[in-house]
């Protein structure tokens, strides 16, 4: 069989799996999977989060006052920022970065080729910071290129990445680099980004995802022992590990997430460190959204691909969990498809009584478990992330509309993503655009 088949195969037998449960076993065993597999996962992150809580943050000081951790060796923390056309924002990003109050840092900015007037303002901000050494490509070459050059610049094998458009917390960077010094086998550790952009409903939905959902994740990732992607906006790395790996692919559209399963594969461990904040901008358009989570899926299903030969293996058992949970949640999205599409052909043909789908409403029981467990979620989350952010009650009421928004633009975005992966599997170098920041920041 020629590998060039593969993916065609493999999206065969994905949309092939939903109709053989039906005709296995009934239409009401498939609507029953597309009903409760979000609550399986909330039952899932829920427990992570709190389990990760109890063993690990319940036992950490926190307040405004308190000191960062101190390093042993006072070592040197390389702070990497690749930018493209980051004009408006590359300067608060910059002052961030300096404002560390761990002192011992070099700050790197990776200028990929940027069109605008970016290296016109880095070149005016290495006059004001010594620390600050800066990088001009003569061209665009993508993110992985950038992070590449910066990483061969710099001095340190701690290397802290932040986008040209995050602003770290004061102590970001040596909550970051703790783990790396601690552990030898750690290869990476990922963040806690914070939301800025909260101006439209799409922002403040926003705040809350990444509180009672993308948080809770990263914990219960953490727990049972591998994560599936760090923070593209905010991760540390050890320059050893990712020179064991051949550092980032410049051919995957998401970088943060191949980076991370090549990481893993070679048995490097992957950190999450809540701690260490970074406030970000994110899209507050309907538009910027579906643009910005269609390339986090296909980013997700090209790292599918290049991985499923060899997941099989007994060496890397640690990974299956991700891969079944990666494996289940596009069958979900599938499955779910394809029971509007039986329901649908059963309004105008006969259908066997075991195929008929007579509603695409959960019962009355099911969506009451469902709402109550979504209320459950944010009540911990709220619980856990409420020490890093302020007033974020108030932001979490605009959460009401999360379960649509989250489900919906999961599901959208895993059929496009997953099926343009599978039919066009050749890639090429990924390129920088310009995403949506938002209308307004905080």
């Amino acid at each position: 069989m020629k590998n060039n088949m593969l993916p065609f195969i493999i999206l065969c037998v994905v949309v092939s799996i939903p109709v053989a449960f039906a005709l296995l076993f009934s239409s009401q065993a498939m609507l029953n999977f597309v009903f409760f597999w979000p609550f399986m996962m909330s039952v899932l992150w829920i427990g992570g989060g709190c389990y990760f809580w109890f063993h690990r943050e319940r036992h950490w000081k926190w307040g405004d006052d308190l000191a960062p951790p101190q390093l042993k060796g006072n070592p040197l923390i390389s702070i990497l920022i690749p930018c493209y056309n980051e004009e408006q924002n590359v300067r608060e990003t910059i002052r961030a970065a300096m404002s560390q109050r761990y002192e011992n840092i070099e700050v790197i900015a990776i200028n990929d080729g940027s069109s605008d007037k970016t290296a016109e303002k880095l070149d005016e901000l290495v006059q004001e910071y010594p620390k600050l050494r800066v990088i001009h490509l003569a061209e665009n070459q993508g993110k992985a290129v950038a992070l590449k050059a910066g990483a061969a610049a710099a001095r340190s094998d701690l290397l802290v990445c932040i986008d040209g458009d995050a602003l770290l917390d004061r102590d970001a960077a040596v909550f970051m680099a703790a783990p790396l010094l601690a552990n030898p086998r750690v290869g990476a550790v990922t963040g806690n980004p914070r939301i800025r952009t909260r101006s439209t409903l799409i922002g403040r939905i926003q705040v809350g995802e990444f509180s009672s959902i993308i948080g809770l994740i990263k914990r219960t990732q953490r727990v049972y022992g591998q994560v599936f992607t760090v923070s593209g906006v905010i991760a540390a790395f050890r320059r050893r590990a990712l020179s064991d790996v051949g550092y980032w692919s410049d051919d995957m559209i998401t970088e943060d997430i191949d980076i991370s399963w090549k990481l893993q594969l070679k048995h490097w461990s992957v950190f999450y460190e809540p701690r260490a904040l970074c406030w970000i901008l994110m899209p507050e358009t309907l538009r910027g959204l579906w643009k910005q989570r269609l390339r986090w899926a296909q980013g997700g299903a090209e790292v599918f691909l290049a991985n499923i030969s060899r997941l099989w293996r007994w060496q890397y058992r640690r990974m299956w969990l991700l891969f079944l949970e990666f494996c289940l949640s596009t069958a979900w999205a599938f499955t779910y498809v394809i029971s509007v599409i039986v329901f649908t052909i059963g309004l105008f043909w006969p259908l066997p009584e075991g195929l008929h789908i007579y509603t695409l409403f959960p019962p009355a029981m099911a969506g009451l478990v469902l709402c109550l467990m979504c209320l459950i979620q944010f009540t911990v989350s709220l619980m856990i992330e409420r020490r890093y952010e302020k007033n974020l009650a108030s932001t979490l009421f605009w959460i009401i509309w999360f379960p649509i928004i989250y489900w919906m633009l999961s599901l959208f975005t895993t059929l496009v993503s997953f099926t343009r992966v599978m039919l066009n599997s050749r890639r090429t170098r990924a390129r920088w655009e310009s995403p949506d920041r938002g209308i307004a920041r905080r």
